[in-house]
């Protein structure tokens, strides 16, 4: 079977290749060996999203009780995962009758390079001028004993019983967000970090405010907690790890590994394809074409060369395909992408960090602000709530933005905008935004 361009992988970066690439008039053939869709749609951001809106829905009814609202409002469980379902297990089908329609060939199972332009999938052989490697990211596993032992969040998000006692090992953006949707949903759960603080690429002082919140929710997270082994007793796990104050032990109904995600390569044989990798890395130059295999590109999660997020997928998808179609003169701009882990309340960040603006060898403008008592902030009962903004008094651009609290996670996007397209402060505080909306404390941070 011969193509102009063979796709590994069907997620968003995937997607966007091969819409465009087909729509110039070349052949393409899509290859996953897994339910077309990939990561995003069907065992990530979107899924979580879905069983995030229970545990909102709880946690403000909760915070305001004895404001106005009263009764036991719960989360159940199954009726959840059933609502997280009518919108996943559609979308496998609906993605073959859209590449069916739009004449792009698919082939299910796993493909490996057997040749530099040359694939095999499930004992079909498959030669492409042009291969793309979208094939997401994968968790890391725990080289620790018992780590056949856990689940991953994939896993998590199909349960369909909720256990009771849960450990979560790892303190990114994945643990503290399943962590909160499994403590609003009646678990008792503990998170064991061996970092000294969670959410390690958001801003520390907003990352203690929302540690605090996840404490006040009664999740029991323990710093400085590195896990050295998890063992089974019956229906009961213990997870092993060393803290600062000594050995730790804690009982669980269930482990999940959150300790972080890799390029998804290892079963791809690139070595047959002189696609070369480096620290668990492809190896691409700035077009995101393999720098030893002219004939092989890579985008989103699998290319690692951005923030491992969607719209940086697609991103990446759009470059490639420019560059497939045109010639190498495309390269990412990755500037102004915002972040946001969606904890409750989210924290969200686009932009320098303090850190990375201090080194910059010039004055900057740090503001930074507590603001449970702001009108936005108090209506909600929320008492986690703050900033923190970064500018160049020179210029007046804004260098970066952090935010917690309500609807952080939309308002980044406001600051995210100004970075792209050099904004100043002055731009924003000029601008009417709806009131009292929650955009409408952006004056107010700056």
């Amino acid at each position: 079977m011969d193509y102009d361009l063979a796709i590994i992988g069907s997620g968003t970066a995937a997607s966007v290749v091969a819409g465009r690439v087909r729509k110039a008039g070349q052949t393409v053939v899509m290859i996953d060996h897994r339910p077309l869709g990939g990561t995003c749609a069907l065992r990530g951001c979107d899924p979580k999203k879905m069983l995030l809106s229970g545990a909102e829905v709880v946690d403000q009814a909760v915070r305001l009780h004895g404001h106005g609202v009263a009764g036991d409002t719960r989360i159940d469980w199954p009726d959840l995962m059933r609502f997280k379902h009518s919108f996943t297990d559609p979308i496998p089908n609906k993605n073959e009758a859209r590449w069916d329609k739009a004449g792009v060939d698919v082939l299910h199972g796993r493909a490996r390079f057997t040749g530099s332009n040359r694939l095999d999938v499930a004992g079909t052989t498959v030669s492409a001028r042009h291969i793309v490697i979208a094939a997401g990211a994968e968790a890391a596993p725990l080289d620790i004993p018992g780590n056949a032992l856990m689940i991953t969040s994939e896993a998590f998000l199909n349960l369909e019983r909720l256990p009771h006692r849960i450990v979560f090992i790892g303190g990114g953006y994945i643990s503290a967000e399943l962590s909160n949707i499994a403590a609003r949903a009646g678990a008792q759960v503990t998170i064991l970090q061996r970092g000294d603080r969670l959410l390690t690429g958001f801003d520390p002082d907003l990352v203690g405010w929302l540690t605090e919140g996840f404490v006040a929710a009664g999740i029991d997270v323990r710093l400085g907690a590195t896990a050295s082994s998890v063992e089974r007793s019956g229906d009961t796990f213990r997870v092993h790890a060393t803290g600062p104050d000594g050995d730790i032990a804690v009982e669980a109904d269930l482990v999940v590994n959150t300790a972080g995600r890799r390029p998804a390569l290892d079963k791809l044989d690139l070595a047959k394809g002189d696609v070369a990798v480096e620290n668990g890395r492809l190896k691409l130059n700035e077009w995101l074409q393999s720098e030893s295999n002219p004939a092989v590109y890579a985008a989103g999660d699998a290319a690692s060369a951005g923030p491992p997020l969607t719209p940086v997928s697609a991103h990446d998808g759009h470059v490639v395909a420019h560059n497939l179609l045109n010639g190498n003169n495309r390269s990412p701009n990755y500037q102004g992408v915002p972040s946001a882990a969606f904890t409750l309340p989210p924290i969200a960040a686009v932009g320098l960090s303090e850190a990375g603006a201090r080194v910059l060898g010039r004055p900057v403008t740090v503001k930074c602000e507590h603001t449970p008592g702001w009108f936005t902030v108090r209506r909600l009962a929320q008492p986690v709530s703050g900033y923190k903004t970064i500018v160049d008094p020179e210029t007046d651009k804004i260098l970066g933005a952090h935010l917690v609290g309500p609807a952080a996670d939309e308002v980044i996007n406001i600051f995210a905008l100004a970075i792209r397209h050099d904004l100043t402060v002055a731009d924003l505080k000029s601008t009417m935004f709806a009131y009292p909306s929650a955009a409408s404390d952006i004056g107010s941070m700056l």
